[in-house]
Order: structure tokens, then C-alpha cells, then sequence
């Protein structure tokens, strides 16, 4: 389901054309045959040499991808010599299965990002579940996946990761298989497919942004990413000089959480104030944030103060690249930054506040599509204008 996106619609126009068998029942794709999944891809980066028409025209419209990236970070992907592999959460005997308690730990790995949690979660529901039919299975799958969209419901990528899930897994009818043991093993397999390339996806886009970051650069980063960070942890294992700017990052100053982590690799780091943005950004020559998530528009929610530093980027004609897990892309599409669930958080000002005074506590913001340059994501590098076509894809 991951790449059948905009990334192979004129590879699907084209195979259109030309008549094709029903897929055998023991394929992991739906009967509508996709022109190609992302698992297969990140098995064999370019299979029969047959690259997607859709990334050879980018390459001329927009100069982003080449086929090159996509065969380089799909490799790197799947033999990352850095990442540990994940280990199952163990289950505890007679106690009863908690799809909250599953989710809980999984969230105990550092590196793991909330939404692939989430997925790892549902697909351990699969294993536990006791029904004997698929709609049992369906009803009980959607029971967890709300169950966990309301354990935070602020939360753009937990949201988005639940609902590319169902529509990942629940895509396989029961009526392809002999019987009910069979469709489940099905889903369970698809399920531990969709969370293997959702942990694989922050690799890719650490390998896709690297032509981008060059010797004696500075970059930008707002606040603590786990993508952004591996984006400038690849660089500097590469041996690239470059120099990072973090603002602080307020109210919970996770800049200075980026800033130490940056000062372990020996990366020159600069911290600032989140009110000097405009003051140095005459010094920047790129900008790198991350995003809760990516809307239908080609634009972000991101933390608090993502708008400010894009329009004075945009103001000085510096790039603002996002990066972000295609599990992040979300099916919202504010018009301005009232119009979203709110998303509060506590501030503490080291003073008292009298009652008569409010507070701003919103915790993110909505950056529109005009002032961002590109999106490094794994389903190859976009531009904002051709984001919508991705979401409309991966929720077909």
C-alpha cells in the first residue's frame, strides 16, 4: 500500500494498458494489483532495472529524486549497520491482553516514535485476538486502533499511523483464503510487514537528504526530532563539516536535548533563544525541521514557533526542508492555525502570572505549503504540490 502513491501512477497508467493475472492468494497485496509494493522495493531497490517513470520525470521537473537516491536509501534501509534490531515486547503468561499495555511498552524504546508503537501494538492485537471470523476480527482491530487514538488525542502521527494501518491490513478479504486461520495468519504477516517499513522509513530519509547537506554549511533545526536528528547524525558519520543552529525550543526546550546529542557526535552546535531566529538567520543557509504531521495541503503541524521560522526563511530566501515519516501524513486540512483540535501544554514562565492574564499554551502550529522547499520522506523526496496526491493513495 506504501507505494502505491503518486510516486507509480504514471507506472500504473502505463501497466493499465497491458492485461494482468489476479494476484495468487498468498500475496500480501489486495486484488487490485499495485504497480509495486514498498516491501518488494526495499528487498531489490530496482527490480528488472524497471525504475518508476513518476521519479524519472521528477527528476527533470522538480531535480529532487533520481533513481540513485531511492536504490542508495532503500539499501541502506536494509542493511543499516548502526540500528539495532527491534525486540519483541514479551508477553506476560495469564495476564489478560491490553492493547494500551502492549503500547505502553513499546514506548519504552527510546527510538521507537509514538505511531510505530502504536502499530506494533494492533499487530499484537491480531496475534491475541480470540475471534473465529473476520468481521469478529475487524470489529475487535478497530475497538484497539480507537482505543489507542484516544489515549492521546492530539497526537497528528498516532492518529495517522491507526488509520494507515486498518488500511494497510483490513485491505484482505476472507474470501481469498480457504479459511479463517489462514486469512489471519495473512493479516498478522502484514501486519509485522507494515511495522518492519514504518521503522525502516527514518533510515530512508536520513540517505535521501544527504546530497542536500554539503561541506561548510549551517543549518537550522527547531526543537528535538528523532528524523532530523538522524538526518544530521548520517551526515556527520560521513565525515561532512557543517555547523548547527538550535533554537531552544520553549516551553519544554527540547533544542537543548538536540544540541547535546548533536555535541556527542562532535558536531559544531550553536544554541538559541527562540526569539534570535531572525537575528541569524543572515548565517543559515538551510533549514531542517521535523513535523507531527503532514497535511493534505503540502503542509505541517508542527511544534510551536515552525510558522515564525519558515516565513522569515521564506523572507531570506532559505530553504525549509521537512522530514517526515510517510506515517505522519494525515488526512486533515486546516485553513489557519485555529483551525485544529487544540493541543495544549503547561508553561512554566519562572514567575507568578496573575489570574487575569491568559496564556497562550498551544503546543504546535500549521506552516503552509508556500513556505516549505521540499519534504524528505520515504516515499522519496516531494515537493509540497505533489504531497496531496501521496495522501490520496495511501488511503485509497
Amino acid at each position: 500500500m506504501w507505494w502505491r502513491s503518486a510516486s507509480f501512477i504514471l507506472d500504473k497508467q502505463q501497466n493499465d494498458a497491458v492485461p494482468k493475472l489476479r494476484n495468487p492468494p498468498d500475496t500480501l497485496t489486495p486484488p487490485s494489483p499495485p504497480p509495486l509494493s514498498m516491501t518488494d522495493t526495499l528487498q531489490n531497490p530496482n527490480p528488472q532495472n524497471n525504475i518508476s517513470a513518476y521519479y524519472q520525470t521528477r527528476a527533470a521537473h522538480h531535480a529532487v529524486v533520481t533513481s540513485d537516491w531511492l536504490a542508495q536509501a532503500q539499501a541502506a534501509a536494509g542493511s543499516d549497520p548502526d540500528g539495532a534490531p527491534e525486540t519483541a515486547v514479551p508477553t506476560v503468561a495469564g495476564k489478560p491482553f491490553s492493547v494500551i499495555d502492549e503500547f505502553n511498552s513499546w514506548r519504552r524504546q527510546p527510538d521507537l516514535a509514538e505511531a510505530v508503537a502504536a502499530i506494533r501494538a494492533l499487530a499484537a492485537v491480531i496475534r491475541n485476538c480470540q475471534a473465529t471470523t473476520m468481521m469478529e476480527l475487524e470489529i475487535e482491530l478497530k475497538k484497539a486502533s480507537d482505543s489507542l487514538k484516544l489515549w492521546d488525542t492530539t497526537s497528528i502521527s498516532l492518529t495517522a499511523g491507526c488509520d494507515l494501518f486498518m488500511r494497510y491490513v483490513t485491505r484482505t478479504s476472507a474470501l481469498e483464503y480457504e479459511d479463517f486461520n489462514s486469512a489471519k495468519s495473512r493479516l498478522i504477516e502484514r501486519a509485522e510487514k507494515f511495522g518492519e517499513i514504518s521503522c525502516k522509513a527514518r533510515r530512508i530519509i536520513a540517505m535521501l537528504s544527504q546530497d542536500f547537506i554539503f561541506d561548510g554549511c549551517t543549518i537550522l533545526v527547531h526543537g528535538f526530532s528523532r528524523v532530523v536528528m538522524e538526518v544530521l547524525k548520517t551526515a556527520a558519520q560521513s565525515k561532512k563539516l557543517f555547523r548547527v543552529f538550535c533554537t531552544e525550543g520553549r516551553p519544554d526546550r527540547t533544542g537543548l536535548r538536540l544540541s547535546n546529542e548533536l555535541a556527542k557526535l562532535d558536531v559544531p552546535v550553536k544554541l538559541l533563544i527562540d526569539s534570535a531566529v531572525a537575528y541569524t538567520m543572515d548565517e543559515v543557509d538551510m533549514v531542517f525541521v521535523g513535523a507531527d504531521g503532514v497535511v493534505e495541503s503540502g503542509g505541517i503541524i508542527n511544534m510551536m514557533g515552525t510558522y515564525q521560522i519558515a516565513l522569515v526563511a521564506h523572507s531570506m530566501n532559505k530553504p525549509v526542508y521537512v522530514a517526515a515519516e510517510s506515517y505522519k501524513f494525515a488526512r486533515l486540512y486546516p485553513l489557519d492555525q485555529k483551525d485544529m483540535g487544540p493541543a495544549l501544554r503547561p508553561i512554566d514562565f519562572g514567575v507568578p502570572i496573575p489570574s487575569k492574564v491568559e496564556v497562550e499554551t498551544s503546543a504546535w502550529d500549521y506552516t503552509p505549503p508556500q513556505y516549505l522547499t521540499l519534504l524528505f520522506t520515504d516515499l522519496g523526496v516531494l515537493t509540497p504540490s505533489v504531497v496531496s496526491d501521496e495522501l490520496i493513495q495511501l488511503y485509497l
